[in-house]
């Protein structure tokens, strides 16, 4: 009973602050802060688990439901442990990057957006180089407050240098006016 009653409030608090959310969502500059998930996928996946991490997003309206985003962060992917014949077991160890992408949003409604964005993640580790980074992807963001929102967004992303390294990566986020 206590987990319908929390949901029911959240839901209310949603469609109640959602009068306001072309306005809170879509006008003026704003900075985010969230926190980042990766899940690789494809060959990425046979060595990789899963990666955490954060960054900033900025976003600037250029157009009617149309914004430029700037993003960087970092993310830390955990490796598989590998099972080698007649050696063992080798750990997998962590490897970071930073990727730094630049893009467009664009509001389909007052706070679901569709977006993509270009740049080029940098490993940290000796000899890992730069790699062109592309993401499309998908979000909501939900009005909190004025001139703020909780942002939930997913996305595909791939890193490509002699390969692709790919994930789906979620982030969440808060959002704030500038």
């Amino acid at each position: 009973m206590k987990k319908l009653f929390l949901l029911t409030a959240i839901a209310g608090l949603f469609a109640f602050t959602s009068a306001n959310a072309q306005d809170a969502a879509m006008s003026g500059p704003k900075l985010g802060i969230g926190a980042e998930f990766g899940f690789p996928i494809g060959d990425f996946g046979d060595v990789s688990k899963f990666g955490v991490g954060g960054s900033l997003l900025y976003q600037h309206p250029i157009a009617n439901k149309l914004n430029l985003t700037g993003s960087a962060g970092y993310l830390n992917f955990q490796g598989k442990d590998l099972d080698i014949p007649g050696i063992g077991t080798v750990d997998g160890g962590n490897a970071g990057y930073i990727p730094v992408k630049a893009g467009l949003r664009y509001f389909l409604a007052e706070n679901i957006y569709v977006g993509g964005e270009l740049g080029a993640v940098f490993g940290t580790k000796d000899g890992t180089g730069t790699a062109f980074a592309y993401a499309p992807g998908v979000g909501v963001e939900f009005p909190v407050a004025d001139k703020s929102t909780i942002e939930l967004g997913g996305r595909y992303e791939g890193w490509s240098k002699d390969g692709t390294l790919s994930f789906i990566g979620l982030r969440l986020a808060w959002n704030f006016g500038l």
